[in-house]
């Protein structure tokens, strides 16, 4: 049983069961009915997505300096009780389920999942 760090619209892999979309804002131009089945989620969770002045920030990350000040602002909101609790919650269940979460970015590495994963990680989940 595993956590998968995705790509939201991505083709779902083997075993992913269902995704979770850690994004702001749901996908432009899909209706609501065609989130799961275009392989956007199943289940929209903006509760582990940046705010919308820290999506900016992250966005607009040209050096690493400004990656860095995203990336701390990111772990920060996600520090506050309630986003704590989820990740704690997402990494139990992922020993004992198969799930994914995931974002819209190209490059994980320039994208908030990266800091999912590892804070995920962190509270001791399995991640694929």
């Amino acid at each position: 049983m595993t956590v998968h760090i995705v790509r939201l619209g991505t083709p779902r892999h083997a075993d992913e069961g269902p995704r979770l979309g850690t994004v702001r804002r749901p996908p432009r131009g899909v209706p609501k009915s065609e989130f799961a089945k275009r392989d956007f989620y199943d289940v929209w969770y903006p509760n582990l997505a940046p705010s919308v002045e820290t999506m900016k920030l992250g966005l607009g990350a040209g050096t690493p300096a400004q990656w860095k000040r995203f990336e701390r602002a990111y772990k920060s909101e996600m520090a506050a009780p309630d986003a704590a609790r989820t990740i704690e919650v997402l990494a139990l269940l992922s020993r004992h389920a198969n799930f994914s979460v995931g974002c819209y970015c190209e490059d994980e590495s320039r994208c908030h999942r990266s800091l999912l994963r590892e804070l995920l990680a962190a509270s001791g989940a399995r991640i694929a």
